[in-house]
């Protein structure tokens, strides 16, 4: 079995040890994409953008596009985006002939028939507390490291109950649900410090392989997806530092947990939960009292096997 505390030594790094000129130096002529997956972010999203577009772009030449994916935004997130320099496809309109469903995983999937990358990054369009070494930090051990597939980052949460506290814990789910979950299923990834942290870069031809769960259980997938597939020594993690951004409901969260125990139960040989799948909770505020929440439980086939389909 893989040794998890001798990993963590090996694989995990600081973003300050990737500086811009020596990626520069190990890009040499890969392509590199960064994605944002936005849904009704408007109020975030163009700052992020117009970072991302000024320090990594303009200033230099190592990002070399910079994607918003709208699942079905019912705010100005679009047109956000496009005015902060983005090139913005919504979801739905990507691939038609696939289909579309809601969700984040769906933005993911369909941004690999719309990029061009090597290597892809991944960034949640609801930062406040954040920098650009964001991405540098996750491209580093990708380009300089051949046998790196998955890099996964971790940082500071900074809470939002008014106190501006830092904390190194994951969020609710990671620490009520994902992190329990590994430990006795996966022993060999416990040392990765925020399995779900929505900022994370992934080579290009192994994310294409992958199945693509439609809603929030794709950053679990893709970890124990990589690790079945390449072993542990194909992941790293970059601590990125501090973190900041809007936290959801305790019965949003509950909808997001079951969808990453469904993505776990399935890769643990228990089989495919049923499509359609309800979450049941109870709200004395409302009548009736009890209310069925939708869990997505589908998972998008790998691109390689649908990306010579018709365009």
């Amino acid at each position: 079995m893989s040794d998890p505390v001798a990993w963590f030594a090996r694989a995990t790094s600081r973003s300050a040890e990737w500086p811009l000129g020596g990626l520069l130096r190990a890009k040499v002529d890969r392509r590199i994409t960064v994605v944002i997956p936005a849904r009704n972010e408007a109020a975030t999203v163009g700052a992020i953008v117009t970072a991302i577009r000024q320090d990594l772009m303009v200033a230099v030449d190592l990002v070399d596009e910079l994607i918003v994916i709208d699942s079905d935004s019912e705010d100005a997130t679009a047109a956000v985006a496009q005015a902060a320099g983005a090139t913005v496809c919504a979801a739905r309109s990507v691939r038609p002939d696939l289909g579309g469903r809601p969700g984040k995983g769906e933005a993911l999937w369909k941004s690999q028939f719309t990029s061009t990358g090597d290597v892809v990054v991944f960034i949640d369009a609801d930062l406040i507390g954040w920098g650009t070494h964001f991405v540098t930090g996750l491209l580093g051990p990708l380009l300089t490291d051949d046998s790196v597939h998955l890099v996964r980052g971790f940082y500071d949460r900074v809470l939002d109950d008014g106190s501006a506290t830092h904390t190194p814990q994951g969020g609710r789910v990671t620490e009520l649900v994902a992190r329990p979950m590994i430990a006795m299923c996966y022993p060999a990834l416990t040392r990765v410090v925020q399995p779900l942290a929505g900022e994370w870069a992934i080579r290009r031809t192994t994310m294409a392989d992958l199945p693509i769960p439609v809603g929030y259980g794709v950053e679990m997938s893709t970890l124990l997806d990589v690790f079945a597939r390449h072993g542990l020594d194909a992941i790293a993690q970059v601590d990125l530092g501090e973190r900041a951004h809007a936290h959801q409901s305790v019965h949003d969260l509950a909808v997001m947990a079951s969808e990453i125990l469904a993505v776990a139960l399935r890769r643990t040989g228990h089989g495919r939960p049923a499509a359609n799948d309800r979450l049941w909770q109870f709200d004395r505020g409302v009548e009736p009292p009890w209310r069925a929440r939708a869990v997505p439980t589908e998972e998008r086939p790998p691109a390689s096997l649908v990306s010579a389909a018709c365009r």
